[in-house]
């Protein structure tokens, strides 16, 4: 059996699809959905339309104390972390479950990410056509706005500190051979449909690794490998989208940098376009 947690701040046009995907998984326990500092109806539709599912409505607006707080709730493993903006594949849980039992060596693990781009604009297009190709998008769980952790991954931390990039903090906590994308498995994600949504998510990600590098929470740090990536595309038949890609990509660099001297008055950057 597994655990679900779905932190949700303002996440009303998106949660019913989210849930709509979990409620009727095989092989799972607890689903909680940890609303906080939500100035809309989230945990209105939540506690309304979904009966069985534990709805937390948290004051403090932070999706890592979410977390902490929906994992008192938690009685079995593996927890699955998930996104409100995210739909699960039918049977996802059960085949992750199964997967983790076969192959006792893994202990963080993320379905397949499925990116969405059909309403995105072109230059969005473009930059996900060249993200999408590298190596450590494809190594897996990182940006897959999900994580899947065993019991004895659990483990390897005592809660999730204060910061913005839970994800990658994650991420750093294993060795590269406890870490996989479930093949078979699968999870869609709405991509931004406008290019300023998709710099300030991208800027939100990258400003919480340079977070963790700086609070020296990265125990497990892993060599991207980008340079040397970004020059073989560069010299590929995919020219002209690795040209748009490092442009958009460089404006990001330049964003995280400047918000990064005042990162203790950071806002949430959201998309809010792909809603």
């Amino acid at each position: 059996m597994a655990s679900v947690i779905v932190p949700a701040h303002n996440e009303a046009a998106v949660i019913q699809r989210c849930l709509d995907s979990l409620i009727h998984q095989d092989k799972l326990d607890t689903l909680v959905v940890a609303c906080n500092g939500c100035t809309d109806n989230t945990v209105e539709i939540v506690s309304k339309n979904y009966p069985d599912v534990i709805c937390l409505d948290i004051e403090k607006p932070s999706k890592t104390n979410a977390l902490n707080e929906a994992e008192k709730y938690i009685s079995s493993f593996p927890i699955f972390y998930l996104d409100a903006d995210t739909v699960l594949q039918a049977g996802a849980i059960a085949n992750i479950v199964e997967h983790l039992n076969n192959n006792p060596h893994l202990k963080l693990v993320a379905p397949s990410p499925v990116i969405n781009t059909s309403e995105s604009s072109w230059l969005v297009k473009e930059y996900y056509k060249i993200w999408l190709m590298l190596p450590y998008i494809k190594a897996g769980v990182i940006a897959t706005c999900s994580f899947i952790v065993t019991k004895q991954g659990r483990k390897r931390f005592q809660s999730f500190p204060d910061i913005i990039n839970d994800d990658r903090f994650i991420h750093c906590q294993f060795k590269s051979n406890e870490i996989e994308n479930v093949a078979d498995t699968e999870i869609y994600i709405e991509a931004p449909r406008r290019l300023y949504s998709l710099i300030k998510i991208k800027t939100r990600a990258r400003l919480g690794n340079m977070q963790l590098q700086r609070l020296g929470l990265c125990p497990e740090p892993k060599d991207k490998n980008y340079a040397s990536s970004m020059k073989t595309l560069i010299f590929s038949r995919n020219f002209m989208p690795a040209i748009i890609y490092y442009f958009i990509a460089s404006i990001i660099r330049i964003r995280s940098w400047l918000q990064l001297r005042n990162i203790d008055k950071y806002q949430w950057e959201k998309d809010l376009s792909s809603r």
